[in-house]
């Protein structure tokens, strides 16, 4: 191959990445909202697994979305808002990533998942994203505002930014590493599919979530709709018993989608509670489970 058909069929894989990271961004961001940013989750998916020398492509996939917001916005909050706004969130998150990158692995050197690793990285990119949308926030406040920035809303949306990021990069980001591992060893989707992880996930989890959801939807009383929420943490530890972090993991991602199904209002606090409560178990589980390798893998057992 010449010189030039390699420069622009490496060009060519750049322009595929950022339109493929356009297009994703663009779906999480439809499935967000303020306490769950499936969108963080999403970038971090991209800055663990993608090769560094395309980070600038996810950067420029990113900041097609978030321009096109920023601007159909800029009449309602100002200028100065817009240009906040615009900034890619990715960008942060990779000054955080590429460091954290350096200092450790996200593999052992036998292709085991170091999950204190992935806890640092999940935390630190939620904390980027959320420092980013609260500048955002403090500068749309004060350009509707006479009075100033109320502290106060700085402080409830910095929290919900936060909760969100963080459970949306645990809602994720386990399950695609999970499902990375176990494919790094060449398994067939037929032994996938026979799986025990798979048939519990099925079997078990699945309708045990959609019964929880519709209980917390139409049970009558707040206290066991909580209740109903709460008992979606119990499929969670139960396959983080049976399939160490893994089961967690597709567990846990289960429990936040139908946890999210369950808010009607904008920052429900029962559900907000909800999903504290949650995102505890996760990274509890994910650390506990990371630590038990189990003898024969869950997606490599047929029983």
């Amino acid at each position: 191959m010449s010189a030039g058909a390699e420069h622009w069929r490496s060009w060519g894989q750049h322009v595929a990445v950022a339109a493929a990271y356009a297009a994703f961004y663009r779906i999480a961001y439809q499935l967000s909202m303020a306490h769950w940013e499936l969108t963080v989750g999403f970038r971090l998916c991209c800055l663990l697994l993608v090769p560094t020398r395309f980070w600038p492509a996810l950067a420029f996939g990113e900041f097609l979305p978030v321009l096109e917001n920023a601007l159909a916005c800029k009449d309602d909050f100002g200028s100065t808002w817009a240009m906040v706004a615009s900034l890619p969130q990715i960008v942060l998150c990779m000054a955080v990533m590429k460091p954290l990158r350096r200092w450790g692995a996200l593999r052992d050197a036998d292709g085991g998942i170091h999950m204190g690793y992935v806890i640092a990285a999940t935390l630190a990119c939620a904390l980027m994203s959320t420092l980013r949308d609260t500048v955002s926030l403090a500068v749309a406040l004060a350009g509707l505002s006479r009075e100033g920035v109320d502290v106060h809303t700085l402080y409830v949306g910095f929290s919900a930014y936060l909760l969100g990021g963080y459970l949306g990069g645990l809602t994720l980001v386990p399950t695609l590493l999970a499902l990375e591992d176990r494919f790094r060893a060449g398994p067939s989707w037929a032994t996938f599919w026979r799986s025990a992880l798979t048939r519990d996930t099925c079997v078990g989890v699945v309708p045990a979530l959609i019964l929880l959801t519709w209980l917390a939807n139409t049970a009558d009383g707040q206290a066991a709709q909580q209740a109903a929420r709460l008992a979606m943490l119990v499929t969670a530890v139960a396959m983080a018993w049976r399939h160490g972090w893994q089961g967690m993991a597709v567990a846990g991602t289960g429990a936040s989608v139908a946890l999210a199904l369950t808010s009607h209002v904008v920052r429900d606090p029962a559900v907000i509670y909800g999903q504290v409560a949650l995102a505890l178990v996760i990274s509890a589980g994910l650390l506990m489970g990371g630590k038990r390798q189990p003898a024969a893998h869950p997606l490599l057992r047929n029983g």
